[in-house]
C-alpha cells in the first residue's frame, strides 16, 4: 500500500483546483473564508444519526400502521427530501462499528487504506501503552524498546484512552470542556519504528480526510463526537485540522447540565434519576441520551452562529461542520431494567415499526435537525449548505424477536463465541483473550474478528471453529467464516510490512442474523457485522437547489468524503483514500 503521500503532491492537488479558495472571506473572521462550488455551496453540514436505517426514513416520512397512529412522524427530515437525494441502498464500512464508519466518511476510505477496523481492535507493528487504559488494555512501561521489533498490541480508541472517562469532559484539565486535551497520552499505544512515541488517534489512522483537506486550503472546520478519541478525524498531523473538535464523553457518569434542555424539559436535574449514579453512562437511559446529544446539537446552533462550540467566542461559520446522533442507537438496543416496569426499544417487527421507546428517539432527531435548519434560514445560510444526513452505522437485527445473545442457560443455542473456541486453544494474544480477566477481550459484537498469536494457524483455527460449532449444533452462531483468500477479497493481507498489514485480521466471523457475541442483558441490538441491518443506513443529501431524486442504485458512505469536497469546489483527489481505492464521488448530486 501507499500510505504516505508527500506534502507537495498534496499542494499542488489543491492548487490545481483552489488557487482562488475561499477567497469571500467575511470582515474580521481571518480564517474560513469560503469558496462557493458548482450550486453555491459555501457551508457543508455532515450529521450522523448512527443506528439509523434508510427503511427509518421511509417509515417516519410516510407513515406506518403501528407507530404515532399511523402518521408520519419525521416531518423535518421529509421536508428536506423534498430538495434532496435520498439513496436507498446506502452501505456503511464493513465491519460496521463506529469507528470505521466515521472515517469512511470523513476520508473515503475503507479498512484497507485507513486502517481503522474497530474502537478495539490489534495492531502487529505496535506495543502496549505505558499506563493501563481506563477500559482495562495493560500498561507496559518497558515493553515498548525504540527500534527494536514489536511485540504487538490491542489497540484501544474509545473512552479508555481518556483522562478520567467518568467525567464528561473527559478528564481535561479545569476550564477546558474536553477535545483533544482530554487525551492521556500514557494510554496511547507506542510505536517501536518511531523511538516508541504514542500514537494519537489523528495519527493513528493512514490518510487524511475532508477536515485536513480544507484546513489547509483556508476554510475553518468543527466537528463534535462522542468520544476525544474520534479526534482521529483531524488525521494526520498534530491534531489541529479540526479548528473546533468537541467530545463530551459518552461513557462519563451522567449529570446535570444546568441550561440544557430537551423540549420543556430540562435537563438539571436529568430527567431519568433512576440511571444516574456510577455505575451508569448517558448509554443507559433513553431519556438521558437525549439530554447528551443536546450538548451537540447547541455546538451546531452556537457554529452556525459564528460562534465557537460552546458559545464562548466569535468565530468563522464553519465550512465543513456537524456531529454524531447517540439517541436512535440507544432507542434501537437499549433494555432499560431500571424502570419500572421495564422498558423494551427496539422494533415490534422486521418492518421496523419502532417501540414506544424508540419513536421519541427518532423524533427528537428530527425536531433536532429542524432547529440546525431553521437557524440556517434565520441566517442566511440555508441555500449555500450543502446538508448530508447518514450514518456511521445500521443496527441488526431490526427483527427484535430474532436477537440472540450468549447464555449459559441451558439448551439456549449460543453458548460461545469465536474468539472464546480460540482462546481455549491458546491461539489469541493476551490482550485480546476472553480469558484475559482485566483486559479490553476480544473484538466481537455481532462480528467477530481474530487475530491470532504465533503459535496458531488460521487454517487450524478455522477447523476448530467448524469443528466445535458445526451446522448441526452451532453453539457459536456462526453464518460465515473469511480467512485466507476470503480476507485479501475484504482487506489487505494479514501480517506485518512489506508482505502484511499489521491490523488486518487473520479471521473474521458473521454470524447468522440476530446472533450477537454478548451475555449483556440490557440490549436487544448490536452493530459491527456485515448483515443488511447492520450496514444499510440513511443518506440524504439536500440543498435548495436540488429537486426530489431517488436513487436505488447501491452506493457506500465512503463516498460522502469526495461528494463533499467536490461540492465546496475543491478536488476530491485530494483525499488519500480516494486515490488509494478509486472512490467515486455520489451520483445525482453534481
Amino acid at each position: 500500500m501507499n500510505k504516505n503521500v508527500s506534502g507537495i503532491c498534496v499542494s499542488v492537488l489543491l492548487l490545481t483546483f483552489g488557487s482562488a479558495l475561499f477567497a469571500e472571506t467575511g470582515a474580521g473572521q481571518g480564517r474560513g473564508a469560503q469558496r462557493v462550488g458548482d450550486h453555491g455551496i459555501r457551508h457543508v453540514l455532515l450529521i450522523s444519526i448512527d443506528g439509523m436505517h434508510a427503511l427509518d426514513l421511509i417509515n417516519c416520512a410516510h407513515g406506518i400502521s403501528g407507530a404515532n397512529g399511523g402518521a408520519p412522524y419525521c416531518p423535518n427530515l421529509a421536508n428536506l427530501q423534498q430538495t434532496g437525494v435520498d439513496y436507498l441502498y446506502a452501505y456503511t464500512s464493513q465491519p460496521s462499528d463506529s469507528f470505521p464508519g466515521l472515517m469512511a466518511l470523513v476520508s473515503g476510505g475503507s479498512p484497507r487504506s485507513v486502517g481503522a477496523f474497530y474502537d478495539d481492535a490489534y495492531d502487529r507493528s505496535l506495543d502496549p501503552p505505558a499506563a493501563t487504559t481506563g477500559d482495562g488494555l495493560a500498561g507496559s512501561p518497558g515493553a515498548c524498546v525504540p527500534f527494536t521489533p514489536p511485540t504487538g498490541t490491542s489497540t484501544e480508541f474509545d473512552e479508555g484512552i481518556d483522562i478520567n472517562q467518568t467525567l464528561l469532559n473527559g478528564g481535561a484539565p479545569a476550564g477546558v470542556d474536553g477535545g483533544i486535551h482530554s487525551i492521556d497520552p500514557s494510554r496511547l499505544e507506542r510505536d517501536p519504528s518511531k523511538g516508541c512515541a504514542p500514537v494519537y488517534p489523528w495519527n493513528f489512522v493512514r490518510t487524511n480526510t475532508i477536515f485536513g483537506v480544507v484546513h489547509a486550503a483556508g476554510g475553518y472546520t468543527a466537528w463534535s463526537d462522542k468520544h476525544p478519541a474520534y479526534s482521529s478525524v483531524s488525521g494526520p498531523g498534530d491534531g489541529t485540522n479540526v479548528d473546533d473538535y468537541y467530545s463530551p464523553e459518552i461513557n462519563s457518569i451522567p449529570v446535570a447540565l444546568p441550561g440544557v434542555s430537551v423540549g420543556s424539559t430540562s435537563c438539571s436535574p436529568l430527567p431519568d434519576q433512576t440511571a444516574v449514579s456510577a455505575s451508569f453512562t448517558w448509554t443507559n437511559s433513553f431519556q438521558n441520551i437525549q439530554c447528551y446529544d443536546t450538548l451537540k446539537v447547541n455546538a451546531i446552533l452556537n457554529e452556525i452562529n459564528g460562534r465557537t462550540h460552546n458559545g464562548a467566542a466569535t468565530a468563522p461559520v464553519p465550512t465543513v461542520f456537524g456531529m454524531n446522533f447517540q439517541a436512535v442507537s440507544i432507542g434501537q438496543k437499549l433494555i432499560e431494567r431500571t424502570l419500572s416496569p421495564i422498558v423494551t426499544g427496539g422494533y415490534l417487527d422486521a418492518q421496523g415499526t419502532p417501540t414506544e421507546a424508540l419513536l421519541p428517539e427518532i423524533q427528537f432527531v428530527d425536531t433536532s435537525i429542524g432547529k440546525m435548519v431553521a437557524e440556517l434560514k434565520s441566517d442566511g445560510l440555508y441555500d449555500s449548505t450543502l446538508i448530508v444526513i447518514t450514518a456511521k452505522h445500521g443496527q441488526s437485527p431490526i427483527d427484535s424477536s430474532r436477537y440472540l445473545g450468549i447464555s449459559t442457560t441451558p439448551n439456549d443455542p449460543i453458548t460461545t463465541s469465536p474468539a472464546t473456541i480460540a482462546a481455549n486453544a491458546g491461539c489469541l494474544p493476551f490482550s485480546e483473550s476472553p480469558l484475559n480477566p482485566t483486559g479490553i477481550g476480544p473484538t466481537e459484537d455481532d462480528v467477530s474478528l481474530v487475530w491470532l498469536d504465533s503459535k496458531c494457524t488460521a487454517e487450524s483455527v478455522v477447523a476448530m471453529l467448524e469443528t466445535q460449532s458445526p451446522s448441526t449444533n452451532n453453539i457459536a452462531g456462526i453464518g460465515e467464516i473469511f480467512w485466507g483468500a476470503g480476507i485479501t477479497q475484504l482487506f489487505n493481507a494479514p501480517g506485518l510490512p512489506p508482505d502484511g498489514d499489521p491490523r488486518t485480521p487473520d479471521i473474521l466471523v458473521t454470524p447468522h442474523i440476530g446472533v450477537t457475541y454478548s451475555s449483556s442483558t440490557k440490549k436487544l441490538a448490536e452493530h459491527g457485522g456485515f448483515a443488511h441491518d447492520d450496514t444499510n443506513v440513511i443518506m440524504l443529501l439536500s440543498n435548495p437547489s436540488f429537486q426530489p431524486t431517488t436513487v436505488t442504485t447501491p452506493v457506500a458512505t465512503m463516498q460522502v468524503a469526495p461528494t463533499i469536497l467536490k461540492a465546496l469546489g475543491l478536488n476530491p483527489q485530494a483525499l488519500q483514500s480516494v486515490r488509494e481505492e478509486g472512490t467515486a464521488t455520489l451520483p445525482k448530486v453534481f
